[in-house]
């Protein structure tokens, strides 16, 4: 790529392995390419390395094998200065929302504005009123978290992953614990903030009807982090891939399986095989 040229590509996963031990691999060989100025969904049952995939953006880990991309810098776990610089220019709604349960829902907010930037107090004050607003929330900008319902905070700390209006924004499970009209506020509220900001969107769920709604491509992901599929949302609804229809119409009966990978329950048991029913 020539000097001054920019990816269309902000993020890619080049042939990514990566796994917690030697015992089990989370992600293998998976590649991927998420657009610049794009909202991307990526969709998959529980352990198939979404989160995961998060964290490899973000460096908590680093790959076992292959590289890790953020706007044509591979990422270096190892390279401290690096890590800062690139973090910056993120923001992260954790999967639990990870607030400080001793500061105030305001303070919460403030937090990321007072720890990387110069700004004055009272300009801290009006962003922090102007991302509660947005998600609802202002009127709340005094209470402390232990005061807020499990909602109220998935939202402060959707609030606080914006507040630095960062390029890249990653969204783990945002809609989880939401009512059906903060769901629906809380996906147009991404929708518009990509679309006015230009940042990158990167939203987890499990939410099949919010994701193909605000999103310009969804990945499916299985076990292991294999790509099922991937596509704009209508092609993905409309696809005759079985795999792909069980999971975004969530039938019961299909070649996904609820069950994770187990012994038999007979070994499990500790049942002997002379004692097992015959087949």
């Amino acid at each position: 790529m020539r000097a001054g040229l920019k990816s269309d590509a902000f993020i890619e996963i080049d042939h990514v392995t990566f796994g917690y031990d030697e015992r089990r691999t989370i992600l293998a060989d998976l590649s991927l390419r998420f657009m610049r100025g794009k909202v991307t969904a990526v969709l998959g049952g529980s352990g198939c390395g979404k989160t995961t995939l998060l964290r490899l953006i973000g460096g908590v880990h680093g790959a076992n094998q292959g590289r890790v991309v953020f706007d044509g810098e591979v990422i270096d776990v190892h390279d401290r200065a690096q890590l800062y610089r690139l973090r910056r220019r993120l923001g992260m709604l954790f999967q639990f929302g990870a607030l400080f349960t001793d500061l105030s829902v305001f303070d919460n907010v403030a937090f990321p504005l007072r720890e990387m930037t110069d700004l004055a107090e009272p300009m801290i004050r009006d962003i922090v009123l102007m991302k509660l607003d947005a998600v609802g929330l202002r009127g709340a900008a005094g209470l402390r978290i232990s005061e807020v319902s499990g909602g109220m905070a998935r939202r402060v700390a959707l609030a606080r992953a914006i507040a630095l209006d960062p390029e890249l924004i990653m969204y783990d499970e945002p809609f989880a614990g939401l009512d059906l009209v903060s769901m629906g506020v809380a996906a147009k509220l991404i929708r518009t903030l990509n679309d006015v900001t230009g940042s990158t969107s990167l939203v987890i769920s499990h939410d099949v009807q919010q994701c193909m709604a605000i999103s310009d491509w969804v990945v499916l992901l299985a076990t292991g982090g294999r790509v099922v599929a991937q596509g704009t949302p209508a092609e993905l609804m409309a696809s005759t891939d079985a795999e792909v229809r069980q999971f975004v119409r969530g039938e019961p009966d299909g070649p996904i399986k609820f069950h994770y990978p187990a012994p038999t329950a007979a070994e499990d048991y500790g049942v002997p095989v002379a004692a097992q029913p015959a087949c």
